[in-house]
């Protein structure tokens, strides 16, 4: 029984993958924004050169899937974990829907990019560093409808604020990092 029960969903998943394209446009097919990183897996451990204990780099990130009337992305990192509160450690806006990836240390960003002011009151990325114990550092990415008009430095409530009813899609990936 277990072996015709299984060539049976075998069966039904190739079936629907062969005919799908007949009955669903390729518009029609969407798939969910999706953050990644090549440097940790969700919920894997960051490395030490992403954080203040090692050389405060922001890690590479790469997404796919993002939807088509994209204008702009955003991004921000915080850790809820953190004794006072949700601590933000960087915060990214306008940019560009045709970029798909943030090279380490944010390297390929065009100056059209602007960088908001995280926890410690700094235009720049704050890699993990907790206090003790293991933190979730999340980095959401949000695909965005409009190119916002925010200035440099705004903080992570402002863009949230200038982001509500526009986003289109989001997408988020947790690291763990431990205190050294």
């Amino acid at each position: 029984m277990r072996k015709y029960s299984y060539r049976l969903s075998l069966f039904v998943i190739l079936s629907q993958l062969i005919f799908l394209p007949y009955f669903v446009s390729a518009d029609q097919m969407s798939f969910p924004l999706k953050l990644t990183s090549p440097a940790f897996h969700d919920k894997g451990q960051i490395p030490l050169q992403y954080t203040r204990d090692g050389q405060d780099v922001s890690p590479p990130l790469v997404w796919t899937n993002v939807p088509k009337n994209t204008e702009s992305l955003a991004l921000i990192c915080e850790d809820p974990d953190a004794p006072s509160g949700v601590w933000i450690h960087w915060v990214l806006y306008n940019i560009p829907s045709h970029l798909r990836q943030i090279e380490e240390g944010g390297r390929n960003l065009p100056d059209s990019v602007l960088v908001g002011r995280n926890s410690w009151n700094n235009i720049i990325y704050n890699g993990p560093h907790p206090p003790y114990g293991i933190h979730h550092y999340t980095f959401t990415l949000y695909a965005l409808d409009i190119v916002l008009q925010l200035e440099k430095g705004a903080t992570s409530t402002e863009l949230r604020r200038a982001m509500r009813e526009h986003i289109l899609a989001e997408s988020s990936l947790t690291g763990l990092y431990q205190a050294k």
